[in-house]
């Protein structure tokens, strides 16, 4: 049995938050909001606009930093089943023994065994409820991780190239319809970014 929402799963960990990078406007719109701003700062327009864009799917599936925060998200979410699913065992071994003695309870006992079982169901709503917040906060800060190395990687990328908007795409929230793989940068972020991870690792 799965005790921990299914809200916590693994493939929502690095996709939600990440997301945010796709810009949920118009090619049109974002290219006049670009020539205004050219406008009022008195830089020349025209043909220098060009936007960017890498693919999330792509990225999700080959960044290895990505994929060792999914692993990590699924071995959080199994030991956090498992020790809920101890935790159920024993309190349905004690709802057993008190099952057993039935009748022979006396008012007393069947009094403080009904107190024991809603102090232990309180218990087990209090355990559930630390643990789904602990592993929001490890999400939390996981997307946190994973939005800063992808911002840090393309302020890096794009001094020299001039991109005026880095868009993301996925095949489902995505507002791109047409896409030049001349402007798919998807290829330079997932080497960029294991690259760094990997020094990163081996700094450890």
């Amino acid at each position: 049995m799965k005790y921990i929402s299914t809200i916590f799963s693994a493939a929502a960990l690095v996709l939600v938050g990440i997301v945010y990078f796709v810009q949920h406007r118009e090619i049109d719109q974002l290219k006049r909001q670009a020539e205004s701003a050219r406008a009022m700062s008195g830089q020349p327009g025209g043909t220098n606009f060009k936007i960017a864009y890498f693919d999330l799917d792509t990225l999700q599936e080959k960044y290895e930093f990505m994929k060792d925060v999914k692993n990590q998200a699924i071995d959080r979410e199994n030991q956090m089943n498992q020790d809920l699913a101890n935790r159920d065992r024993k309190n349905q071994q004690q709802i057993e023994a008190w099952r057993q003695k039935g009748n022979t309870m006396t008012q007393a006992e069947a009094e403080e065994a009904n107190r024991q079982l809603q102090e232990m169901q309180q218990e087990f709503a209090n355990h559930k409820a630390e643990l789904e917040q602990s592993f929001m906060k490890f999400q939390e800060g996981k997307r946190e991780e994973i939005r800063g190395q992808i911002e840090k990687f393309i302020k890096e990328y794009n001094k020299d190239k001039n991109f005026a908007y880095i868009l993301a795409y996925d095949h489902v929230n995505s507002i791109i319809y047409n896409r030049d793989t001349v402007y798919n940068i998807t290829n330079q972020l997932v080497d960029g970014l294991n690259a760094s991870y990997a020094a990163y690792k081996k700094s450890k």
